[in-house]
């Protein structure tokens, strides 16, 4: 007994669990080529209005005075980027997400979300990651992605790895199989050194687990030694490889491990609560959607030919108020508008149910209405990409039928 305790408290004070280990990151190989899936979860409720702008709409303009975002005029730079006759892009996404969305890589699906409406961060968080039907118990031992792993897993583990690119297991990959995290954040160092991996190692000899022990420690050192070979071509490029601040470096890092390694992939980014001083077309948000385009293109380009086979879904737990508060900025609302990327995504489309935007359509006339479940798109997506069964789609979102929007 005392043996395990030691070793569990080891664990424990070096910052590991047997999950973030890796523990089964290589008990089969991926194949060179194969649907892959990553979700960005943009945490604080970004907002979807002045990223996605409904610009035929008078009330958006009467509804937010000094944060709306001009009409497009191909004058000016600081004005929306129009994409069809009632939407038009941010301008900070112009040269990133715009110019993906000329070439038919993105789509936007606005008016999507979940039914929660605690309008609580966290609450609301976990309920989209959960997927599950918001009446009766949860288990928070369940995530949704962690579900499609598994029902992916259950027809034969090729094509079905699984990584979150965060300090910590996300709620969404939480379940019954070994999935590993892997932080970016200090991109090069390995979580244990030399002599640390030996007493780990050590306490697990002759244990059931020593090979999936052995196998999660090598897994943690080539990563980081993957990434510490990325940090020295940026740095012999003229990038600041040691930062990685910016999601644009992260972005090139997950590329590699995307491609030839996993097939399904997590991360998350905050800084999208923006109660006070938002900004239009400069600003706080736009700085963010700055980062947040230039990184979801370096990704795409960094994918190189397995880009085609890619799918990259940009969600939010919920988007803002649609007029915006006293301190110039937005609270938290309902609907949001989800992005979908991908080389071979049928894209340059606004798709899913909507309708007009004025006073008497809002929903509890503050918010945008949530007309597309967040489970049926992503559903449909995961039904067309794999080519699920009616049985593997209802385990990974009970109760809630996939939805086609001939997005792949």
């Amino acid at each position: 007994m005392s043996r395990v305790m030691s070793r569990r408290r080891w664990l424990h004070l070096a910052g590991g669990t047997l999950a973030s280990l890796g523990i089964a990151g290589r008990l089969y190989a991926a194949p060179q080529s194969g649907p892959r899936f990553l979700l960005v979860f943009l945490r604080g409720g970004y907002d979807a209005t002045n990223t996605l702008i409904p610009y035929s709409s008078d009330f958006y303009y009467e509804a937010r005075p000094t944060i709306a975002i001009p009409r497009p005029d191909p004058s000016t730079d600081t004005g929306a980027v129009a994409l069809d006759a009632d939407w038009a892009l941010a301008p900070a996404l112009r040269e990133s997400i715009g110019a993906l969305y000329q070439q038919r890589q993105v789509a936007f699906v606005p008016f999507t979300g979940t039914p929660d409406l605690s309008r609580s961060h966290f609450e609301t968080q976990d309920s989209i990651e959960l997927g599950q039907p918001l009446e009766g118990p949860r288990d928070y031992r369940s995530g949704f992605l962690a579900r499609l792993h598994s029902a992916l897993t259950s027809e034969g583990p090729a094509g079905s790895a699984a990584i979150s690119f965060t300090d910590a297991l996300p709620v969404a990959l939480q379940g019954p199989d070994h999935i590993p995290n892997i932080s970016l954040r200090n991109v090069g160092k390995p979580p244990f050194d030399d002599r640390q991996m030996r007493i780990i190692s050590g306490m697990y000899t002759g244990h059931p687990l020593e090979p999936a022990v052995a196998s999660g420690l090598e897994l943690r050192r080539e990563v980081a030694q993957t990434m510490q070979t990325l940090s020295d071509e940026m740095r012999s490029s003229g990038r600041d490889a040691l930062s990685i601040k910016g999601f644009e470096l992260e972005a090139e890092r997950i590329a590699r491990l995307m491609r030839d390694e996993y097939r399904i992939g997590f991360v998350d980014i905050g800084g999208w609560d923006t109660h006070v001083n938002e900004g239009a077309a400069q600003g706080a948000l736009a700085t963010n959607l700055t980062g947040l385009g230039g990184g979801l293109a370096v990704l795409a380009q960094s994918l190189g030919a397995e880009w085609k086979n890619t799918v990259v879904v940009v969600v939010s737990e919920f988007g803002r108020t649609f007029r915006e508060n006293g301190n110039r900025g937005t609270d938290h609302g309902h609907g949001t508008v989800y992005w979908i990327l991908g080389g071979s995504v049928s894209g340059g489309r606004i798709v899913g149910e909507q309708r007009a935007l004025a006073r008497g359509t809002l929903f509890q006339d503050r918010d945008y209405p949530v007309l597309n479940d967040y489970r049926a798109v992503l559903g449909g997506l995961f039904r067309s990409l794999w080519s699920l069964t009616p049985a593997q789609s209802a385990q990974i979102f009970p109760q809630i039928p996939p939805i086609d929007l001939q997005l792949v």
